[in-house]
């Protein structure tokens, strides 16, 4: 097995992976039980004319899921929205921005 040292810039770089990995399965925990927590709060406001299949109830999950879609899709998906790319010529440009003066 390879020695690998906790300098090395292929352990930060992981080690910084793991942990966007790690945020985004907690956003999934709490999205699920703050989720569950909140319908079933509007499950016992229910007034008897009232169903649970109204839209209003189902708007939070939803958007809220279409937002931990995308941030899913950043953190599986490499270079998904703003990739290293993006990163290397960004630096390229403000540091020769920062030359010019």
């Amino acid at each position: 097995m390879e020695n690998i040292s906790q300098n090395d810039i292929r352990y930060k770089e992981a080690e910084k992976r793991v942990k966007k990995i790690k945020s985004f399965y907690m956003s999934v925990i709490i999205y699920v039980f703050v989720n569950i927590f909140i319908l079933f709060l509007n499950y016992k406001a229910l007034k008897a004319e009232q169903t649970i299949w109204e839209l209003k109830y189902f708007a939070l999950p939803f958007f809220w899921g279409m937002g931990l879609l995308i941030y899913g899709m950043v953190v599986f998906i490499p270079g998904f929205f703003l990739g290293k790319n993006w990163e290397e010529r960004k630096v390229k440009q403000l540091m020769e921005d920062e030359n010019k003066y």
